[in-house]
């Protein structure tokens, strides 16, 4: 168990040559789940899904590291939802996530947000009623995520954080990130001039 309230469970499994976080996202009045990133060890991945109840997959973008378990998860039946504008980085998926969407979890709502400039789509997710954000690459403890990949966009990505998670989110919110410790937005904001003075 890495983080637990009243309505939600969420489970951290680090996989993969590059250190990938993948969540599952768990609510407790039906035990239904989903699992974010399938990025890459499918054998535990696919136990993690069958011991949780997971649903479906929701993927945080289309890079590599975030994506080598799809082709698994997909052949064990579980669908796996993208942005329009990550779709041909993946090898296949279900369904196309659309910014400002909800994504139920049993009782869960899960609220995306498009946070374009790691890639082109980008996106985090916000747990109604719980102070959790899934930010995938966007966001990490000391800054955002790279953007020298192809369609990686500096200016995009600050401009995405400033508005998107730092203006709209409770400085409590935690932020569960694609790679390496939480963080939260509290921690983050106040460093924000300091990242766009060091570029990326």
């Amino acid at each position: 168990m890495h983080y637990e309230d009243t309505q939600a469970e969420i489970h951290r499994l680090v996989v993969g040559p590059v250190d990938n976080n993948v969540y599952v996202l768990r609510c407790k009045e039906t035990g239904e789940a989903v699992l974010l990133d399938a990025a890459n060890e499918h054998e535990k991945l696919l136990e993690l899904c069958q011991r949780l109840n997971v649903r479906q997959v929701l993927e945080t973008h289309g890079h590599w590291d975030h994506i080598q378990a799809v082709p698994a998860v997909r052949d064990a039946g579980y669908n796996v939802g993208v942005t329009a504008a990550d779709a041909a980085m993946l090898p296949s998926y279900d369904f196309v996530l659309e910014d400002e969407g909800v994504i139920e979890v049993g009782r869960l709502r899960l609220h995306s947000i498009a946070t374009p400039g790691h890639t082109p789509g980008s996106m985090c997710f916000r747990v109604e009623g719980s102070p959790v954000l899934f930010s995938g690459d966007t966001l990490f403890p000391g800054g955002p995520g790279a953007t020298k990949f192809p369609g990686g966009d500096f200016p995009t990505i600050i401009q995405s954080i400033e508005d998107r998670l730092f203006a709209a989110l409770a400085p409590e919110t935690v932020v569960l990130p694609g790679h390496g410790d939480d963080t939260s937005i509290e921690a983050e904001r106040p460093h924000l001039q300091e990242w766009v003075d060091r570029g990326w």
